[in-house]
C-alpha cells in the first residue's frame, strides 16, 4: 500500500535545515512533497495549511503527513479539515498547542485517522507528560524515544535511520 501514498514532509517554524531528518528524509525519497513557503518565522496554522494544499493536489492519492514541531500541529489541524485526503500522520516532537496560542483549534479530540506521535523525555517544546495526554486524547500511538531533546539536528538526529524505518512500518498498515 505504500506506493499509494502520498508522502508529505511539514517543517516547522524556520524550516527544517540541511542537517535535519526531514532534509535527510526527503533526498532519500526525492518523490515525497515538502511544503515551501514565505513566512517560516510566522505559527501560523492558516499559513502552514495554504501551504500544504498547494503540496497536495486532490487528484494525488492520500497523503501520510510527515509534521515536525508546529508542523505536526498545521498537519494534524489540517488532516481534521480534509480527512478524505489523509490516510494518516506521523506527528515528531509536536509543539505544545498552548505555546503558540492556538488550543481553540488544536482539540483534544480524536484524529480522523491513523496517527503515531514520536515524543522525547526532554524535549523543550513539550514535557513528555503533555506527550501522553495528547497522544491519548487524538487516539495516537505514543512512541517514546527516551532523551531526545526535540528530535531536530541541535538533539543530533541527522539521517535519523530508525524513525524513516519506523515510520515507513506505519505506512505499511495504511489503507
Amino acid at each position: 500500500m505504500i506506493d499509494q501514498l502520498c508522502f508529505l514532509l511539514v517543517p516547522g517554524l524556520r524550516d527544517s535545515d540541511p542537517g535535519h531528518w526531514q532534509t535527510a528524509w526527503q533526498q532519500q525519497a526525492p518523490q515525497w512533497k515538502r511544503i515551501t513557503q514565505r513566512h517560516w518565522s510566522q505559527p501560523d496554522l492558516d499559513g502552514w495549511g495554504d501551504a500544504i494544499n498547494r503540496e497536495l493536489r486532490p487528484s494525488d492519492p492520500p497523503a501520510l503527513l510527515i509534521g515536525h514541531s508546529f508542523g505536526a500541529l498545521a498537519a494534524l489541524h489540517w488532516a481534521r479539515s480534509h480527512p478524505q485526503r489523509v490516510a494518516g500522520l506521523a506527528l515528531v516532537a509536536p509543539a505544545e498547542p498552548l505555546r503558540f496560542q492556538v488550543e481553540d483549534r488544536i482539540l483534544p479530540q480524536p484524529l480522523p485517522c491513523p496517527s503515531l506521535l514520536f515524543a522525547s523525555h526532554t524535549d523543550p517544546l513539550l514535557p513528555f507528560a503533555r506527550a501522553e495526554f495528547w497522544a491519548s486524547a487524538w487516539g495516537s500511538e505514543l512512541v517514546d524515544i527516551g532523551e531526545a531533546g526535540h528530535i531536530n539536528t541541535e538533539a543530533g538526529f541527522g539521517d535519523w535511520s530508525w524513525g524513516r524505518e519506523r515510520v515507513m512500518a506505519f505506512a505499511s498498515t495504511l489503507r
